[in-house]
């Protein structure tokens, strides 16, 4: 059974769109990789906002005016990568984890909810890598080690892009990469954590119950999107594209002991990697 938890009102609380600026989303993404908005009627209106904030991003899904509709066509139920346009729960990820660049940020809008089911359901990368460190500081290294995770299709016409689901960055940054469905394959170095990683990242999920006209924006580098099943005519408007503003990547990690990687790695019998790194 999946657990949920509640963000602090703070993190959820949504802004009306009117008091919405380039600044306060700019401040909000900077602080916590996350901001939820309400207001956004049209579809229209969704555009217009995006493009205050950030640079469309193309996508195989897109419409000319670059958002894709979300919902269930009735016929991609049991298509990899394309479970989205189907009523079926969807597990924690990246957007477009399997090319090598993703977009930075994901913005989705309710048109309509679903008569039944269908939250939205976020991680915070930055609480799924805390989780793990404290619990299985183990998994958290060898998830972090280059080229562990294969994201994609692999069928050698470029579709797919090897990673790693916690990447490490200058300056102690770190960001997250991942999905859990069935394109997804995995280094024998990693699959003895994936149990472990799998339900860290739905006990940190938290429920976001949009209603029509509301909306989130998120750090694709740091937080995890989902989705509950769900029946009815759910449809949502998504937009991808990248920050017109200064934005770090990921997230620095919640202070911890000072234990370094590279000891756990050794305990572990895993490659060190870069001492201190993390």
């Amino acid at each position: 059974m999946r657990t949920t938890t509640q963000a602090p009102d703070d993190v959820l609380a949504p802004y009306p769109v009117e008091a919405i600026t380039p600044r306060v989303i700019a401040q909000r993404l900077r602080e916590s990789g996350l901001i939820v908005v309400d207001g956004l009627t049209r579809r229209s209106d969704v555009r217009q906002l995006a493009l205050l904030f950030m640079n469309l991003y193309a996508h195989r899904d897109s419409d000319p005016d670059g958002i894709t509709t979300i919902r269930n066509n009735g016929s991609t139920e049991n298509r990899p990568g394309f479970e989205g346009f189907a009523s079926g729960p969807l597990a924690p990820h990246t957007e477009r984890s399997g090319i090598p660049t993703p977009p930075r940020l994901m913005f989705m809008a309710c048109a309509r909810p679903a008569d039944r089911g269908g939250e939205c359901l976020l991680t915070d990368g930055r609480e799924l890598y805390n989780n793990l460190w404290t619990h299985r500081p183990e998994a958290a290294v060898a998830l972090s080690e280059p080229r562990t995770a294969f994201y994609g299709m692999g069928d050698g016409a470029g579709g797919g892009h090897a990673a790693q689901v916690f990447t490490r960055l200058p300056g102690g940054r770190i960001a997250v990469r991942l999905r859990l469905d069935a394109l997804a394959r995995w280094s024998p170095m990693v699959e003895p954590y994936l149990r472990d990683l799998r339900a860290a990242a739905l006990q940190d999920q938290v429920t976001l119950p949009l209603a029509a006209g509301q909306a989130y924006i998120l750090d694709n580098t740091r937080w995890l999107h989902a989705r509950g099943a769900f029946s009815g005519d759910r449809r949502f408007w998504r937009v991808l594209g990248d920050p017109r503003f200064p934005l770090p990547t990921g997230f620095l990690p919640i202070n911890r002991t000072t234990t370094t990687a590279a000891e756990v790695a050794r305990t572990a019998g895993l490659p060190t990697g870069e001492e201190g790194i993390v």
